[in-house]
């Protein structure tokens, strides 16, 4: 069986973080594991509490990983500080860890940072140069370009300026755009997978969602493109399940193949 591992934060209610991550490798048959970075309290609802959990742990967790059941993939999720992020930075190094997922939790879905400048700027300068592909949304890819995007072309733009700053394989992801869903793969040429928005307001825990099915195609020995394009469709598949749980925006049904919220 193909091993994944993901370095993340945890989400209690079960819809983002490391849960959401450990049940997309399950539903793509690969065995999961996880280093964890910060237990956070939240819900469909919103987040009430951050605790990170201290450096030292995190480093003897991916020891304890990289020792024994080597992963075939890794995704990287919320990092909260330059501390943590350099010290899993190292590891990656020490272990010659290959197909690197890192998803960049920069700012939340309601626009707000989440990462400190020192933390932004030891996640460029470290974990950047070791990912085989970064999944910023429009607001971190603004971050990372230095400018607004509101267009398909603008997009484009962003794409080419953070490819040509960073030189690594990245995928923009487009769902908050007004008119589409549609992402953009960039490695110096442009890709793009065509989406439509799907009327479905519970879709907490996409991003995590997606980055981690690219880390499992991986992990399967699919290329890059393959791995995108793979993940795409299960993550349609997974929000127009209309899974419908919690009093705010509702996590995704991520075994959606095995057991389907909708009725046959």
């Amino acid at each position: 069986m193909k091993t994944a591992l993901t370095i993340a934060g945890s989400d209690p209610s079960g819809g983002a973080g490391l849960q959401a991550d450990l049940k997309t490798f399950a539903a793509h048959g690969v065995y999961g594991m996880s280093a964890i970075t910060s237990v956070t309290s939240q819900n469909t609802l919103g987040v009430t509490g951050v605790f990170d959990i201290p450096t030292e742990v995190v480093k003897t967790q991916l020891d304890a990983i990289f020792t024994d059941i080597f992963p075939n993939s890794v995704k990287i999720g919320m990092l909260s500080s330059s501390e943590i992020i350099n010290a899993i930075a190292d590891k990656l190094i020490e272990y010659n860890v290959k197909n690197i997922v890192l998803d960049t939790v920069m700012v939340s879905t309601s626009g707000h940072n989440l990462l400190r400048p020192d933390a932004v700027d030891a996640l460029t300068s470290r974990l950047f140069p070791l990912a085989d592909i970064i999944t910023p949304n429009l607001y971190e890819a603004q971050i990372l370009c230095g400018f607004e995007i509101h267009t398909q072309a603008e997009m484009v733009s962003a794409a080419e300026y953070i490819y040509n700053k960073y030189k690594t394989n990245l995928l923009i992801k487009g769902g908050h755009l007004s008119y589409t869903s549609s992402d953009l793969l960039y490695n110096g040429d442009a890709l793009w997978f065509e989406g439509k928005h799907i009327d479905n307001p519970n879709t907490h825990g996409t991003g995590c969602t997606l980055s981690s099915a690219i880390a499992a195609n991986l992990a399967l020995g699919f290329d890059i493109r393959s791995s995108v394009k793979n993940s795409k469709k299960y993550i349609r598949g997974a929000i127009s399940d209309m899974l419908n749980l919690g009093g705010g925006r509702g996590p995704l049904n991520h075994m959606y193949q095995f057991f389907s919220n909708k009725t046959k």
